[in-house]
């Protein structure tokens, strides 16, 4: 399909598909959908246990790192980020959240109008396909939404040891007050496949005549031209081309998004200059902001040799693939992480501070048999991950070359706040994994280990280990005031024809995994493109 398109999008990530599948539903609209990574047909991406060899094959991932922390021992930090049709989408954990309502009421009072709980609820349940059905949550939408039902994963152990640890226990918990331990969903679909935005959203859409998709297609820049953007220049090989729409949207996370905008000249003016890119739009808050989950590691050594290491086996763990490929069930038909509690470190707090990231196996278990590999260790872990902490940190060039990475910078536990709450979660998941019958599955405390007691000791721990959840957020982030990116309607201030699309225009990083609110998003900004809106929903009295 040449020449002038209606809409440009850049990147087929997770808000991406969404966006061009929505647009693209009047087929008298013409959209060009560039994506610089591949396809995403492929045994380790549609496998759900085939995550954690996606997340680290190199031919599926940017494999960016972060600059030196200085608050965490000066280490670099791995942050692989899907570089293939679905983005992120097609490598993450598939954790199905929405995050906390009072998430977006803080949105819609930092000035993101039109983005408060009642408004975006419409918009989850337009793309969910619910297990529950109707009433919460969506029953007819194209995203498929299980429970992680699988066995081996000591989910009622968990279950009952929170409880006694006196901390609640739900069976939803995007309702009430959204708060405990419950089981996790997943978007996985009735064939036991991941369900990334590609497979649920791009994939159906791919036959349409008005939709063109060009893989392989890394973009320069943003096209500009007296205030307005006119579309982009990208490559693909070593061919320079340039796409004209009536309207540029970029959607490539919360990393890409803002070096696009930057390499265009679009940004705090100083930054472009040391970098030699030439200044065509002052817009300072461009690559600020930038927000992460921190994650603690906690790790224990099993009793007994009970964990999920028994289906790694090399003869099971053939069986189970088989049994995945043939029928779409058994235990590599999700993925190994049955709860992650949301909870309060104190109760005065108004709504859950930590996240705890529970799995019954170290993900860095891998296959094993008798007499040639040897077993990994079984173990569970916690990690305490931090909902909403206080870090900021930026995204910047490393280099005017489009090729060449962003600098990542995220200030993690730079402040007192963010380590007292990380304390205060690692201390509380002691007490729940102390208390029965979890307690009676554990044989000691493998990290940071029981001797780590005083908060300098834990503090130390936390400098040594801690790392990200891959949940970058904020670096184009909505609002009205001076360091604000976008309006509420996701258009570029000051510039005619631009708007972002994906988490980096969320203003704070909510309460959950962040999947499902980027494609909440994006499902949002195909009405707000489109001139119209879904009426606002109330939440459900607890």
């Amino acid at each position: 399909m040449d020449g002038q398109f209606d809409y440009v999008i850049v990147g087929a990530g997770s808000a991406g598909c969404v966006l061009a599948a929505r647009l693209t539903e009047d087929l008298r609209t013409r959209v060009l959908l560039l994506e610089a990574g591949g396809g995403a047909d492929k045994f380790l991406v549609k496998m759900p246990l085939g995550m954690m060899k996606a997340m680290l094959n190199p031919e599926l991932t940017w494999r960016m790192m972060s600059e030196p922390e200085p608050h965490l021992n000066g280490r670099r930090l791995f942050l692989p980020r899907g570089r293939l049709l679905g983005g992120s989408s097609s490598i993450n954990g598939m954790v199905y959240m929405r995050g906390h309502s009072a998430d977006f009421d803080r949105w819609a009072q930092k000035g993101a109008r039109g983005w408060s709980h009642a408004e975006v609820l419409p918009y989850f349940r337009r793309m969910e396909r619910s297990w529950r059905g109707e009433g919460n949550y969506g029953a007819a939408g194209p995203l498929p939404v299980i429970p992680n039902g699988t066995d081996y994963l000591l989910h009622d152990e968990l279950m009952q040891s929170i409880r006694a640890a006196g901390y609640p226990v739900t069976d939803d918990i995007h309702a009430g007050e959204e708060e405990g331990g419950c089981r996790v969903e997943l978007t996985i679909d009735e064939k036991g496949r991941r369900a990334s935005t590609y497979e649920a959203y791009l994939k159906p859409a791919m036959a349409r005549p008005n939709l063109a998709v060009v893989t392989g297609a890394l973009t320069r820049k943003v096209l500009v031209e007296e205030g307005r953007a006119v579309g982009v220049e990208y490559e693909v090989g070593r061919e320079v081309r340039t796409a004209r729409a009536g309207e540029t949207v970029l959607c490539g996370g919360a990393y890409n998004s803002p070096q696009l905008l930057l390499l265009s000249g679009i940004g705090p003016g100083e930054h472009l200059a040391e970098m030699g890119v030439p200044l065509v739009h002052e817009l300072p808050g461009v690559g600020g902001n930038l927000q992460e989950h921190p994650r603690v590691p906690l790790e224990f050594a099993a009793k007994d040799p009970i964990t999920f290491v028994n289906q790694l086996r090399f003869d099971r763990a053939a069986r189970n693939v088989l049994r995945w490929y043939l029928f779409g069930t058994g235990p590599f038909a999700r993925q190994l992480n049955s709860a992650n509690p949301m909870l309060r470190t104190d109760p005065r707090l108004a709504q859950p501070d930590i996240q705890l990231f529970s799995n019954p196996v170290k993900l860095t278990a891998h296959l094993w048999f008798p007499g040639f590999v040897k077993s990994p260790p079984h173990a569970f872990s916690a990690d305490v991950i931090l909902l909403h902490p206080q870090a900021r940190g930026t995204v910047r060039l490393k280099s005017s070359d489009p090729r060449a990475l962003p600098a990542l910078r995220f200030n993690l536990f730079a402040n007192e706040a963010d380590l007292a709450t990380a304390r205060a979660g690692l201390r509380l998941a002691r007490k729940i994994y102390g208390t029965e019958p979890m307690a009676g599955l554990i044989a000691r405390e493998n990290a940071p280990g029981a001797a780590v007691q005083s908060d300098a000791e834990i503090d130390a721990h936390i400098r040594a280990t801690a790392g990200v959840t891959q949940h970058p957020v904020g670096t184009c982030a909505m609002g009205i005031g001076p360091n604000a990116v976008v309006d509420p309607e996701l258009r570029v201030h000051g510039l005619a024809g631009l708007r972002v699309v994906d988490a980096s225009v969320m203003p704070d990083v909510p309460g959950g995994n962040t999947n499902g609110p980027t494609i909440m998003i994006a499902e949002k900004a195909a009405d707000l493109i489109r001139g119209r809106s879904l009426a606002p929903i109330e939440k459900e009295a607890a």
